[in-house]
């Protein structure tokens, strides 16, 4: 047997609201609580499990990998919802998109504050890419 990713919890204030907003925001959906947790399974089967806790919460780093036509309706509902993005983990480039590896990337906060990513190539698999570094400004981004 392979060893495969399977599921995570994801901590936060309000299980349902967090819930509701990664599956709105990456197209996915929310499926039945089971117990504590609400979860939310992506396309390669692997579940975040939404618990709803009373202390302080760590920030976490979700990244997701998603297609040119997916990261198209991520960010169109990121832009609609008035999510703040930005092109880097540190915020230097807000209301910007990257280009690194030749894909694009975006960062953005969901509601417990956690750190989330949607990439269309994984790091490093173009190093010579002439738009490595390079950001392009999101129209009506906030």
């Amino acid at each position: 047997m392979s060893v495969d990713f399977n599921h995570t919890i994801v901590l936060t204030r309000d299980r349902e609201k967090s819930a509701h907003f990664f599956a709105e925001i990456l197209g996915l959906e929310v499926g039945e609580p089971a117990g504590m947790f609400l979860p939310v399974t992506t396309a390669n089967g692997v579940t975040l499990d939404f618990a709803t806790v009373g202390i302080d919460i760590p920030t976490q780093h979700y990244a997701f990998l998603v297609s040119e036509d997916e990261f198209d309706g991520i960010l169109a509902r990121l832009v609609e919802a008035g999510v703040p993005i930005q092109a880097d983990p540190h915020g230097k480039h807000p209301r910007h998109i990257n280009r690194n590896d030749g894909g694009r990337g975006v960062y953005f906060q969901d509601p417990a504050g956690h750190g989330l990513e949607a990439i269309t190539r994984p790091y490093g698999t173009d190093p010579a890419s002439p738009l490595n570094g390079v950001t392009e400004e999101v129209p009506g981004a906030v």
